[in-house]
């Protein structure tokens, strides 16, 4: 038997060569595998400085790990089309997003080509179930900034379209994940026993009364007080509202929505081992890292349940309104805004 002739050095040599190479391009695929995916974010509507506020750290090439690999690259800039205090708006934030090297497309299709997740931004409720529709049935998992609709009826329908398309979703104004009313929601003075809170109280008559901006407030005694209320009554006066509301277990719980004298954002928080301010704003950042959370797993922060009984809150204190501040029940305007919701969701088929 012969045997096999030798390699000449030179042969060798480009099997070495090769082989490195294999190796070399082998490592830098498995480290490309191994890279966080990058999740490619669009925004709907341009007429509310959070767009502004989120761009800048979720593009920030220095971004911390809970916001990092999630990039705005696309926009559609329509939002209100008759509130002034939007629609002036859109011009300034969108020269400000192109800047971040955000693309500006002419509608919602076109967008929901170019993205992974969605932040509906949009500051007017109205159009938000118009909008959210087609988003849904990509199956692109979204966030709602408040308020999440311009009526209960709507907000109903949003919730019920997600599950129906199987698509993750929530809402909320950014106080809910203030540090302190986080730790007290989460047992830090043991059970809550009550909770008054505060916020600034703008009115559009496009909207129920604290839908446009109550919502903060209402959303931070939420938080604070969890689920189970069941009634309403209003006082309201040309510079104040006062919602209160009584919770199944006995508890009470006040929303105060402030136009005149001082403002800002807080309360008390009433519990069995002491009462403590619930401390005010903590900026944009908590809220966007909840966001991130949602378009990584999928998980909601924030139940269906809980948002839907803040915006019942909110149209039973109008309905109290009208009614000259009697009670009113939740399950009363929840039962009619379900019904109108399931005639409403059957343009969409």
């Amino acid at each position: 038997m012969r045997h096999a002739s030798k390699l000449s050095f030179g042969r060798i040599c480009r099997l070495v060569a090769v082989a490195l190479g294999l190796l070399v391009g082998g490592t830098a695929a498995l480290r490309a595998d191994d890279a966080p995916k990058v999740i490619r974010v669009g925004i709907i509507g341009l007429d509310t400085s959070h767009v502004i506020a989120f761009t800048k750290m979720l593009n920030d090439p220095k971004a911390e790990a809970d916001v990092a690999h999630c990039r705005v690259v696309a926009a559609y800039p329509k939002g209100s089309p008759d509130i002034e205090s939007s629609t002036s708006r859109v011009p300034g934030y969108t020269k400000e997003v192109v800047q971040m090297g955000v693309e500006i497309v002419d509608s919602i299709e076109v967008l929901l080509t170019k993205v992974d997740a969605v932040l509906l931004e949009t500051n007017d409720g109205r159009p938000h179930l118009e909008q959210v529709m087609p988003v849904l049935k990509a199956g692109k998992p979204v966030f709602i900034d408040k308020p999440i609709a311009a009526s209960l009826t709507d907000a109903v329908a949003i919730f019920e379209a997600a599950k129906k398309y199987k698509v993750p979703m929530f809402s909320s104004s950014s106080l809910r994940f203030s540090k302190n009313a986080q730790a007290l929601r989460n047992g830090k003075l043991g059970k809550i026993t009550g909770c008054d809170a505060f916020s600034p109280c703008s009115l559009d008559p496009t909207h129920p009364d604290l839908y446009w901006y109550g919502i903060h407030g209402v959303e931070t005694l939420f938080t604070v007080m969890g689920t189970g209320c069941q009634q309403v009554s209003r006082a309201s006066t040309t510079h104040y509202e006062l919602a209160l509301g009584e919770w199944k277990d006995g508890r009470l719980g006040t929303f105060r929505g402030i136009r005149s004298g001082g403002g800002g954002y807080g309360g008390t928080a009433f519990a069995e081992k002491g009462v403590e301010p619930i401390g005010g704003y903590d900026g944009y950042r908590p809220l966007l890292v909840e966001i991130v959370k949602l378009f990584r797993t999928g998980v909601a922060p924030v139940s269906e349940e809980e948002t839907l009984e803040i915006y019942a809150f909110m149209q039973a204190a109008d309905e109290s309104k009208r009614q000259g501040g009697a009670p009113v029940k939740l399950a009363s305007v929840m039962e009619k805004a379900r019904a109108e919701a399931a005639e409403k969701l059957k343009k969409f088929e």
